[in-house]
């Protein structure tokens, strides 16, 4: 063994109880480059080593949060600075719409990164050569033996002192591990052209079996059952019913679950009569009423209600609100035309809720007071 280099020094134990106290003596007489080698994991094992925990657990922090705020930065951006959609009155950025993405993001990230690094740099892969394997030592150890290894590189390290503590420690299997001669002298990395074709290899087989999945499999039977199921799309045509329409209207007379009927469809006067607005005009409900007229309201009849619409002529522009007519609606009236419609207006029934329609009715008020102030109002 002249020509060989010293790897390290093992030896074998036959109980758990043997192999806790061997690895208590060793720490104890100062060495620290040292492993230990057993067929299951022993309780308190990590303990007796004094091992700190694992900076792993950091790696995975550090990549989560990085996805966490690469995906934030990265939709408010194209939210709000590169590309800026108004979409249903929300904000640019819409923070619990990006929740799901921002959570996909940091979830791929941090696991995937963690498996990469603990490959990588914590495994040291592909340089999968160590002088342990295939030993008898690691034979043993994997069956029915507990063994202990005292690395040579250790600083307290001399092979007479460690052969004689494992003596001491009753071990019956005392082994010197050596290097193989050319493990010395070459050194594994990840560019290596070897292990750089197999991962190359490896991308290209995977890339082409996800393509032939997902473009032929998937069409071919068995696989196609999701293709083809009993339902019936949107502005689709059915063969089930005699009109062939394969939407349907709701039976007459049903009511869905929590929604109120309005009573008064057909009967603005009643509406007029009977309506009263619920709300109090505070700042809240006022801001409510402004949000919601801005958003629905306005692009037909403009900000300030004068109907001057914002549609530049697409769309035929409606009565001003400013009108005496308009004036002299009662909140009920207001309310009745927002809720059915009138002349070429649509129903608002189904996009405004009954307590917005309210708050719009508040702030249709404030506009009118501001565009016909009265010399009492500015007392």
């Amino acid at each position: 063994m002249d020509n060989k280099l010293l790897f390290a020094v093992t030896a074998l134990f036959n109980s758990p109880e043997e192999i806790l106290h061997a690895v208590r003596e060793v720490r104890l007489a100062g060495y620290t480059k040292y492993d230990v080698n057993t067929p299951y994991p022993l309780h308190g094992m990590d303990g007796a080593m004094k091992l700190k925990p694992s900076t792993l657990s950091y790696v995975a922090l550090v990549l989560g949060l990085t996805g966490t705020f690469s995906a934030l930065f990265f939709m408010w951006w194209v939210s709000a600075v590169n590309y800026p959609l108004v979409i249903g009155g929300k904000p640019y950025f819409s923070l619990p719409a990006f929740i799901p993405i921002t959570f996909e993001v940091t979830v791929l990230l941090a696991s995937i990164g963690t498996v990469v690094a603990m490959l990588f740099i914590y495994f040291k892969l592909p340089n999968n050569s160590y002088p342990l394997h295939d030993t008898e030592y690691m034979r043993s150890v994997s069956s029915d033996k507990f063994g202990i290894v005292i690395l040579a590189k250790d600083p307290l390290f001399d092979e007479d002192k460690v052969v004689s503590l494992f003596k001491d420690l009753r071990s019956g299997n005392i082994t010197s591990v050596y290097y193989e001669t050319e493990e010395i002298n070459v050194r594994h990395t990840v560019f290596e052209p070897k292990f750089l074709s197999f991962m190359a290899a490896t991308f290209i087989f995977t890339a082409a079996l996800t393509y032939f999945s997902l473009n032929y499999i998937l069409y071919w039977q068995p696989f196609n059952w999701m293709w083809f199921q009993n339902r019936v799309d949107a502005q689709s045509k059915s063969t089930y019913f005699s009109d062939g329409f394969g939407m349907r209207m709701p039976v007459e007379g049903s009511v869905a679950r929590g929604f109120i009927p309005y009573p008064y469809r057909g009967d603005q006067a009643s509406a007029s009569k009977y309506l009263v607005n619920p709300l109090v005009a505070s700042k809240e409900v006022l801001i409510k009423g402004q949000d919601k007229f801005n958003t629905f309201c306005s692009p037909c009849h403009g900000y300030f209600g004068k109907g001057d619409s914002r549609l530049r002529g697409q769309f035929p522009a409606p009565p001003s609100l400013q009108s005496e007519k308009v004036r002299n609606y009662k909140d009920g009236d207001i309310y009745h035309i927002i809720t059915v419609g009138q002349n070429i207006m649509p129903s608002y029934e189904k996009q405004i809720t009954r307590e917005e329609r309210w708050a719009i009715i508040h702030y249709i008020r404030a506009l009118q007071r501001s565009q016909n102030a009265k010399e009492s109002d500015v007392k």
